[in-house]
């Protein structure tokens, strides 16, 4: 089993031992038991708090093992809007709800809910069902810290 306890910058030409593909989810587990594609054990130990992004790089205690995270693709629904605020209310509506978002200048991306896709279609937007990598916003705090 590899325990990983060091979370490296994404460098697409670091040599790595093997991927790990990992859900929105799966990324904000810090400590974790995870089992590879081809049935390696992986055990993320890392700083609690910690929330991996696609393509970062992971080491093992020992530093002989390198790993890259890869989003792994998931059901996600894909907001589409006739203007951009209409595209921007859907995220307020989204953000009140405390719903993980990725925001981008034509689309916002959320994992599939049937009571938000309702409440979306609502709101006027078009809504279109895919499995595909899901980038949310860490937040305003950087990872899913409040201040109190």
């Amino acid at each position: 089993m590899l325990t990983l306890t060091k979370r490296k910058p994404p460098n697409p030409d670091v040599a790595v031992t093997l991927t790990l593909a990992l859900t929105a989810e799966e990324r904000t587990r810090s400590r974790h038991r995870f089992e590879t594609e081809d049935g390696k054990v992986v055990f993320l130990r890392l700083p609690r708090g910690t929330v991996l992004r696609d393509s970062d790089i992971l080491q093992d205690e020992t530093n002989n093992n390198v790993i890259r995270i890869t989003a792994k693709p998931e059901s996600v629904l894909t907001v589409f809007a006739q203007t951009p605020l209409l595209l921007m209310r859907a995220a307020y509506h989204l953000g009140n709800r405390h719903v993980p978002v990725e925001i981008t200048p034509s689309y916002l991306r959320l994992s599939t809910d049937p009571v938000l896709r309702t409440m979306l279609e609502q709101l006027g937007l078009e809504i279109k069902e895919e499995i595909l990598p899901f980038q949310p916003e860490l937040g305003a705090y950087g990872q899913h810290h409040h201040a109190h």
